[in-house]
């Protein structure tokens, strides 16, 4: 089997001829809740979602088989209305890397939803939080961990029945703990390590965790624990990074322990080599410093494992690596949003009018039909690079890994397909309208708000054209520095860019063997425009005719908005 997670019914559903219970997601946008959803669907339980984005669901699948509610997981009303008639609720959420304060807002969240479950009659709630080592005084643990355990306490107390399932390390195709393995493993054949290396841990197969999750929506009433859930086996990480090693085909890897990295030094370490950024990969490490293995495996009365589960580390590494080389991985890591990257979306209100918006505009005519440019824009980024001057994006990607940022190591959850909120580099996709528009919002670390907009437009008898916008709100004095001190190079990155990327679409139409579309046959009457001219300049960088260049002025409404 190469699914990494259940897509049946797991004798734990609804009774056989009873009304179907309704369960409450949070976190669908997530790596977990993504997952989950279609698997509580599968196993006959509706489903709502309680979201801040509702458009990040569109793209998925099962958007049209689940009720979807707005709101934010620490505004009481908008969770009492999601809770209204809900039979289980899932709490998959946490403010980790928000700031400093992403304790009190993981402590708010858990009692607002605590709350509000008890107010509105909710059965039971499910929580996955993570595995903390015994003996530890709660004191020593990493602040993640420690949050962790809180949220867990609150949702307990609150009078609810309550599942709180704790995990170690997740593997499955997309998650961060297994990217940060993947990565070290691969791209360092001799590493230099901290001692963490050495510590145990019971790592889990997401295709359980799934599992599990589903089973305690049928726990009985009186039911109200921790769980601890783990694999078969106990490894150190060591241990998982020789095991990855064979399974992928590579040659044992050669590790050198060195006591003096820090978690905090590890993470920056993990954070240039992984495509995960330090304010992840810190909590993730810290998190290693404790043996965390399970001290009971109760859950195993409620929720059996059907045979061959759990699964084994190598089986799970497998079916992960297997999902990652079909570009079948439906959530990572990456799927939630970057913590402290922008989330405004691109302003269209008049109350955004008055701020400073600069603007670098480039269109071109493509001689092509209007899919093929459109495979090319939807399959931007990644491996696909940028279509202009890789040395100055990844010259870029490297100063946003420095100072902290998600860089260009993201890449792409799907090779082809893009979808509202995947992560593409260090890009967000804000909107797509397949066929017509792809609107990128920056996650690099900036001074300002910064968006980019392809549009094919290939409506009507005139010739397609590539429409292309780079936009930027400055924030304060050091905002307006740094778009003048960038906008000299944008005739080379984004004039480059729209060339090479109509150039591409016309190597597209080619390999289809389909004959072009001429600007010489689609060009309306009177138009002014000889037969079979090209826009294109001489030079490899310089703008090109068409191309409008940098603006600045007011802030308008964007096109095709």
């Amino acid at each position: 089997m190469r699914d990494e997670h259940p897509t049946a019914a797991t004798g734990h559903g609804p009774a056989e001829g009873g009304e179907a219970l309704t369960c409450l997601v949070t976190g669908a946008s997530g790596y977990i809740g993504g997952r989950l959803v279609p698997d509580l669907l599968d196993a006959g339980y509706r489903v709502r979602c309680l979201v801040r984005t509702p458009r990040k669901l569109r793209d998925h699948p099962w958007a049209g088989r689940v009720e979807i509610v707005q709101g934010d997981i620490t505004d009481a009303a908008a969770v009492a209305r999601a809770m209204e008639g809900v039979d289980v609720a899932y709490y998959l959420v946490h403010a980790l890397g928000t700031g400093r304060d992403f304790e009190r807002t993981d402590r708010t969240a858990a009692q607002v939803f605590g709350e509000q479950a008890r107010r509105t009659g909710v059965g039971r709630l499910v929580y996955l939080g993570g595995l903390t080592p015994a003996g530890v005084p709660e004191s020593e643990l990493s602040p993640h961990l420690r949050s962790r355990a809180e949220v867990g306490r609150i949702l307990l107390d609150s009078g609810v029945p309550t599942a709180v399932l704790r995990a170690a390390v997740i593997i499955g195709s997309g998650s961060a703990s297994f990217e940060m393995l993947r990565y070290l493993t691969e791209r360092l054949p001799v590493m230099v390590t901290p001692r963490w290396v050495h510590t145990r841990i019971q790592p889990i197969a997401v295709r359980d965790v799934l599992r599990i999750l589903v089973g305690c929506a049928g726990l009985p009433s009186d039911v109200s624990r921790t769980f601890d859930i783990g694999g078969p086996e106990v490894l150190t990480y060591l241990e998982m990074m020789q095991r990855y090693a064979a399974v992928a085909g590579l040659h044992r890897r050669i590790v050198v322990p060195v006591p003096v990295l820090t978690p905090g030094l590890s993470s920056h370490w993990v954070g240039l080599v992984t495509p995960v950024p330090a304010g992840i990969a810190r909590p993730l490490t810290e998190s290693l410093r404790h043996e965390v293995v399970c001290r009971e495996r109760d859950i195993e009365r409620y929720v059996p494992s059907p045979p061959g589960q759990p699964l084994g580390f190598d089986r799970a590494v497998g079916l992960a690596l297997q999902r990652v080389r079909d570009a079948q991985v439906s959530t990572r890591w990456s799927s939630a949003s970057v913590p402290g990257a922008p989330s405004d979306p691109l302003p269209t209100d008049p109350d955004w009018a008055g701020g400073s918006l600069y603007t670098d505009v480039r269109e071109r005519e493509a001689d092509v039909a209007p899919d093929a440019l459109w495979q090319v824009v939807e399959g931007i980024g990644g491996e696909n690079g940028w279509y202009s001057f890789p040395l100055a994006w990844a010259v870029r990607g490297w100063l946003d890994r420095l100072v902290g940022g998600v860089g260009l190591r993201r890449g792409r959850r799907d090779a082809r397909r893009l979808r509202v909120g995947d992560s593409l580099d260090f890009w967000r996709v804000e909107e797509i309208r397949r066929g017509r528009l792809l609107r990128l919002r920056a996650e690099m670390r900036l001074p300002g708000l910064a968006w980019l907009e392809m549009c094919v437009d290939g409506d009507g008898p005139g010739p397609v054209r590539y429409r292309q916008r780079a936009l930027f709100h400055p924030r304060g004095l050091l905002g307006h520095l740094y778009w003048w001190s960038v906008s000299p190079f944008h005739a080379v990155v984004f004039g480059g860019m729209a060339r090479n990327i109509v150039r591409a679409a016309g190597r597209v139409q080619q390999e289809r063997g389909s004959p072009p579309r001429t600007t010489a046959d689609s060009a309306p009457a009177g138009s002014g425009r000889a037969p079979g001219a090209d826009s294109r300049t001489a030079s490899g960088g310089a703008a090109a005719p068409e191309d409008r260049g940098v603006r600045a002025g007011r802030r308008r409404p964007p096109e095709g908005s």
